[in-house]
């Protein structure tokens, strides 16, 4: 078809109209003209028209070359080299970035091991030797993927593109959809020749050994992170993270709470009515515990500073010690006789006691030993 000689009058648009107001009109001119909306002749060559002049300007060479009164193409207008279905789509729906192909060099995958530790290593910290099977660069073609002495090869069914093309029709006409080309999976590239170790996944899997820190304070969930020490991805791509989830085993004697640790220390009942002073065998070594005369069973004693070291802070938490007291389930002749004397000489002989609530305090160890040979 010929040069129209106005395409700004073939658009309706002013010829200092900006590149949104051009595409604008274009859009309402196509979709009046389009051939699947009106298959007249005439208004074919109209479409034919408006896209040749939508063509020249809303690109800024072609615009400039035709303002200045040049031949916009260097040939012949209408479609011309360079525009095609795809510049009429981005024309209707804005224009999208090409996907083109994609890498094979790509991060790979964070990891998840478990590492179980004793309770004095969570309250002081440790220095472990971890072992972890995981994805390395594969030392024979270095991540290449391909066997010594080859190289990719453009894929013969995209053409190097990464993806393939398909045309449908629509009430638009047609409309070109675009996927990952099915031979290179999206690469553009072919191995031909892939690496005997790694099978042309530029990474094998390997065993090998580090040296992690824990610090003091951790509990069972808290996960460390080791940055750069997870899978080398695929084509030897960047190494993900490495997390450490803590797994704290059960203590013998010491039940921690938050950065608290609970334990119980049981007594005879003489003890506990005298007083006495006990070697608790603590995280840090044997403490002395002092129970003063009357203890009751149930009571607890605290020791600061012993539970377990804050994360990240130098602070500790607190070893609370209950105290059990023992009663003698047997008596022995001599040891009753003892007994009754010493409730005749605290007049508790015979006593009745009291009613009291359930949330009433015990009146004393020697009541409660009373209540026993009663039968109470």
């Amino acid at each position: 078809m010929a040069v129209a000689t106005d395409y700004y009058e073939v658009l309706g648009v002013a010829r200092d109209a900006a590149p949104d107001d051009i595409k604008r009109a274009y859009r309402a001119l196509a979709r009046e003209l389009h051939p699947d909306v009106n298959p007249d002749p005439t208004t074919q060559e109209r479409f034919k028209e408006v896209t040749a002049a939508y063509e020249v300007l809303s690109d800024p060479a072609k615009r400039e070359r035709y303002d200045l009164g040049g031949d916009p193409y260097g040939s012949a207008p209408g479609f011309g080299p360079g525009f095609g279905f795809g510049d009429i789509m981005d024309a209707f729906f804005g224009s999208a970035a090409t996907r083109g192909p994609r890498s094979r060099r790509r991060r790979g995958q964070d990891a998840l091991i478990r590492l179980e530790v004793s309770l004095a290593e969570a309250t002081f910290g440790a220095t472990r030797e971890l072992t972890v099977d995981t994805a390395v660069a594969c030392p024979t073609c270095a991540g290449a993927g391909t066997a010594t002495g080859t190289s990719p090869a453009r894929c013969p069914m995209c053409q190097g593109r990464g993806e393939v093309s398909q045309v449908q029709r629509s009430f638009l006409g047609q409309v070109m959809t675009a996927r990952p080309c099915p031979q290179c999976q999206g690469y553009g590239t072919v191995i031909p020749s892939p690496c005997p170790e790694c099978s042309g996944e530029g990474r094998v899997r390997t065993r090998r050994s580090m040296t992690l820190k824990v610090p003091a304070g951790v509990d069972t969930g808290t996960r460390i992170q080791l940055t750069g020490e997870g899978e080398v991805g695929p084509g030897a791509g960047p190494a993900a993270d490495l997390y450490v989830e803590i797994v704290e085993r059960a203590h013998p004697v010491f039940t921690r709470r938050g950065d608290d640790l609970e334990a119980t220390v049981t007594l005879p009942m003489t003890a506990a009515a005298l007083g006495t002073t006990i070697a608790l065998d603590t995280l840090d070594g044997a403490q002395q515990l002092a129970v003063r005369p009357g203890t009751h069973s149930g009571e607890v004693l605290t020791l600061r500073g012993l539970g377990v070291t804050h994360l990240h802070s130098s602070a500790r938490g607190d070893l609370h010690v209950q105290v059990l007291v023992e009663t003698p389930s047997r008596l022995d002749e001599r040891q009753e006789e003892l007994l009754r004397e010493l409730a005749g000489l605290r007049g508790e002989h015979g006593a009745t006691g009291t009613v009291a609530s359930a949330d009433a305090e015990p009146h004393g160890l020697f009541a409660r030993i009373r209540d026993a040979f009663h039968g109470r």
